[in-house]
């Protein structure tokens, strides 16, 4: 398994220079190669091969205009190459977007493998500079002069800050012990996540409490003349309101994760639409805030270290308008009622508490436990290893 150490790095300014000219040379390795397989596509028909970006590569170095490509690793500039190759074939097998331009006012990295950095008794030297690199190391579990990394990546954030990741392959974790205990978990924005249990995790709306200071921020750049030191200054201070945001909210959704997978052996969630729904006029910012991508992916790889189980069930299961007492459906439920009894058993149902126990009955019929009360859901499992289909199926039954 490979796991990733990101730390705060302090380059000196021969380092940052070199760095800075790294960045720069990636950033044009990778435009003239995209924009090169964008014209081949659309002139020939064909798609271009990693071989031939490679010779490219090596012809562009040789002429006079782009000789300054020497200068610099070519290790970080391969793996551009590498890195594009791979977002071309996620892109035809339809795992991603198409592959766009790299803008200089963005975030900049360049991936360096084991020919290009060295580390001995915790000191990094990359290549093509003289001194050791400064960075902090925050990880008091992990002995950094044992530490045998097969990639390093440095990079800047755009409101200045330079970070070193360390990819290390280590060995299979140990999964927790069991707890015997599943759990069921209803997303949404007034509370980020209600659970089975009836416990409830609130919103904390990072971006909504940085956002005077943000807009703030944002008018004060949009008066700077462009091109200018002050309208620098003025974007960085953006960049760091941005940086603030996005920091909480990942600490928060790293916290409710773990919190998660150290309870339970079953987690069940909903696909949700996210993409979509952040297309609302209305909640899209808010539904943004909240980070349900996010949460979901840091919840599959923990679950994957920690040897527990994530179902996740169809985005169209009726989890709010079923009864989780008697499975009476509801023709409406309108998104306003928080509360409702069923008109089956007379039960009285807090709205999200009843769908994150709908949730468990579905995810615990795909996961082979007890089908519950769950009532022909359309449900299916998502992770590594996928269980036989669950489609339309009410009785799961055990194999022999």
């Amino acid at each position: 398994m490979r796991m990733a150490y990101k730390c705060r790095a302090y380059p000196d300014a021969e380092q940052a220079t070199v760095f800075g000219r790294t960045f720069g040379c990636v950033r044009l390795v990778w435009n003239k190669t995209l924009a090169e397989r964008h014209r081949v596509w659309h002139a020939e028909g064909r798609r271009v091969s990693y071989k031939e970006t490679d010779a490219a590569l090596t012809a562009w170095k040789k002429t006079e205009d782009l000789a300054f490509l020497n200068e610099v690793s070519s290790v970080p500039l391969q793996q551009a190459l590498r890195h594009q190759h791979a977002a071309f074939a996620n892109f035809f097998a339809g795992r991603a977007r198409y592959p766009r331009f790299k803008n200089r006012n963005s975030r900049q990295s360049a991936h360096y493998t084991r020919s290009a950095f060295r580390i001995h008794d915790g000191e990094l030297r990359m290549a093509k500079t003289t001194a050791p690199l400064a960075f902090v190391w925050s990880f008091d579990d992990v002995d950094l002069v044992a530490l045998n990394p097969t990639m390093v990546v440095i990079s800047r954030d755009c409101d200045g800050r330079w970070y070193v990741t360390f990819a290390v392959d280590t060995a299979e974790p140990v999964p927790l012990p069991a707890t015997g205990h599943q759990i069921g978990v209803d997303l949404g924005v007034k509370e980020f996540a209600v659970t089975s249990d009836g416990d409830r995790i609130a919103n904390p709306r990072h971006l909504e409490k940085k956002q005077r200071n943000l807009a703030r921020y944002q008018r004060r750049m949009a008066r700077r003349r462009p091109g200018s030191n002050n309208r620098g200054k003025a974007k960085a201070k953006v960049a760091r309101a941005h940086r603030k945001v996005r920091n909480a909210r990942s600490d928060f959704l790293h916290r409710t994760s773990t919190d998660l997978v150290q309870k339970a052996d079953v987690i069940v969630i909903e696909d949700l639409a996210v993409t979509n729904m952040v297309r609302n006029r209305t909640l899209g910012r808010a539904i943004s805030d909240c980070g349900w991508g996010e949460f979901r992916r840091q919840l599959e790889y923990k679950c994957e270290r920690a040897g527990r189980t994530l179902v996740v069930i169809d985005r169209w299961y009726p989890s709010s308008k079923t009864c989780s007492h008697c499975g009476h459906l509801l023709a409406e439920l309108s998104l306003s009622t928080r509360r409702w009894t069923c008109p089956g058993c007379r039960t009285r149902h807090d709205r999200d508490v009843n769908a994150a126990k709908n949730i468990l009955a579905a995810g615990r019929a795909v996961a082979g436990y007890s089908p519950g009360d769950v009532c022909g859901a359309d449900v299916r499992r998502r992770g590594s290893s996928l269980p036989q289909s669950a489609v339309k199926q009410k009785h799961p039954r055990r194999e022999p």
